[in-house]
């Protein structure tokens, strides 16, 4: 058995045993040092090499970023006294971020106290931005166009009241949203997180600024799109949710208002706050949420589903895209289920014989038949009415998308509804009174792990 040489030295500190014991569970642990080495090469790898020490470094502080963002959103870990210990802040450096005494450096004092020369994170407040236009509204708060002033890069601010969340008992859903955008980076076709900070009285999200619009918007000005165009589409939001169910995710709220054209005509899926995140390829939930006309059949009678649902939504998407309504509609709530529940799918002939057949394949009403419910995303894949996509080249943005937005840079507003964008912007949002930091630990209050900046690569 190795012995764990550090750990029992008598110089070792409370603190630096428990960054140890957190750098180790980011891989294996490092064999003692030997003569005029950092570390000796562990196995296959010779960290004394300035390249492969890097490499490794690198590796570690990836994991151990990750780890610390899962630490602080587990209370009753982070409450332990060597955690809260290590990760405490003074408390009068406290007050002076609550009465805005900002200190002069970006970097917050939380993030020097933990810089191991592995990361820094940057200090974000509603401040650093200017807030420009109302872009959107929902039930808890607005989305906005903000520039941020250092570097003038322009983002989709997403500001959420807390009393209106917590009065709707709405936490759940917010930090659910906010650990699916943690996980979204690494997919062309999703919206991308930045930052998240908190006020003590607002949540931020601060996302990818996408200007091309929501495919509804275009639906509504075009009624119908061709096929070529839908199937481009359609393959873009498949390859989305594909992604998302192999992290254990379903989707659960697909609609033409969730999906948004970038500047060059990709698709951008949004709002995860509707997600269900730990359900396993033959896991079941039973929540009911999505929206009308585009709820499954098995959610309707309250029943168990998985990650189907997304596929079944996918259907109706593209059905509203070849046909210009969704399959079932009704102005009638009530003969809408009773269509979703009972009656087939209306297929005309202006669609292709395998565009037909995969809508009778998703908009199967029993979804123990229904395609994706064997493979998932591979069933759709492999679709005949997929066979002109090169999906290699799909997922690398390689085919020119049917149609590009007409947008001439990041103000152009076009493809925004003017009863959002002709509302005033209230000064109330830059306020940095009482600013919770974007520190590593928020194990208090109502919404403990919430606030997230990217590491500073400062030691590589």
């Amino acid at each position: 058995m190795r012995r764990w040489w550090w750990w029992e030295c008598e110089e070792a500190t409370s603190h630096f045993r428990l960054f140890i014991f957190i750098l180790l569970l980011c891989g294996d642990p490092p064999p003692p040092p030997h003569e005029g080495r950092i570390w000796a090469a562990a196995e296959s790898r010779d960290v004394t090499r300035p390249c492969s020490y890097r490499a490794f470094i690198k590796e570690r502080k990836m994991g151990l970023n990750d780890f610390i963002q899962k630490l602080v959103s587990t209370p009753h870990i982070c409450q332990h006294v060597e955690v809260n210990n290590f990760l405490k802040i003074d408390e009068n450096q406290n007050e002076e971020a609550e009465n805005d005494q900002l200190p002069e450096s970006p970097v917050s004092t939380r993030a020097k106290i933990l810089n191991f020369g592995l990361f820094l994170h940057i200090r974000i407040k509603p401040s650093d931005f200017d807030y420009l236009k109302i872009i959107g509204k929902g039930s808890f708060g607005k989305v906005l166009l903000a520039r941020h002033k250092e570097s003038t890069k322009y983002y989709a601010v997403k500001v959420l009241q807390k009393k209106i969340i917590l009065k709707k008992k709405e936490q759940k859903h917010i930090m659910a949203e906010r650990s699916v955008l943690m996980k979204n980076i690494k997919h062309p076709f999703l919206v991308g997180l930045h930052y998240s900070f908190q006020t003590t009285d607002k949540l931020y999200f601060v996302l990818d600024y996408v200007n091309g619009g929501e495919l509804f918007y275009h639906l509504q000005r075009e009624r119908i799109f061709l096929e070529p165009r839908a199937r481009f589409y359609a393959a873009e939001i498949a390859s989305a949710l594909g992604y998302l169910h192999s992290l254990h995710i379903v989707y659960r709220d697909l609609k033409p208002e969730n999906i948004l054209l970038d500047s060059q005509g990709h698709i951008v899926l949004t709002d995860f706050g509707l997600c269900k995140e730990g359900l396993e390829p033959n896991g079941t939930t039973t929540t009911f949420c999505g929206t009308p006309e585009y709820l499954a059949p098995e959610v309707l009678q309250k029943q168990a589903y998985d990650r189907t649902v997304d596929w079944w939504c996918l259907g109706s998407v593209l059905y509203e895209m070849l046909y210009g309504l969704p399959p079932f509609y009704s102005r009638n709530t009530a003969e809408m289920y009773n269509n979703i529940l009972h009656k087939a799918p209306v297929l005309k002939p202006n669609v292709s014989n395998a565009g037909r057949e995969l809508l009778e394949g998703l908009l199967q009403k029993d979804r123990t038949k229904r395609l994706g419910g064997k493979d998932d995303f591979l069933e759709l894949k492999f679709h005949s009415f997929f066979s002109p996509i090169n999906w290699d080249d799909l997922m690398a943005k390689r085919i020119t998308p049917p149609f590009i937005p007409s947008v001439t840079g990041p103000t152009d507003l076009r493809h925004f509804d003017p009863e959002f964008t002709h509302l005033p912007v209230s000064s109330s949002l830059c306020t940095d009174t009482l600013t919770v930091t974007s520190s590593i630990k928020e194990a208090a209050g109502a919404f403990p792990g919430f606030s997230y900046a990217p590491p500073v690569d400062a030691f590589i």
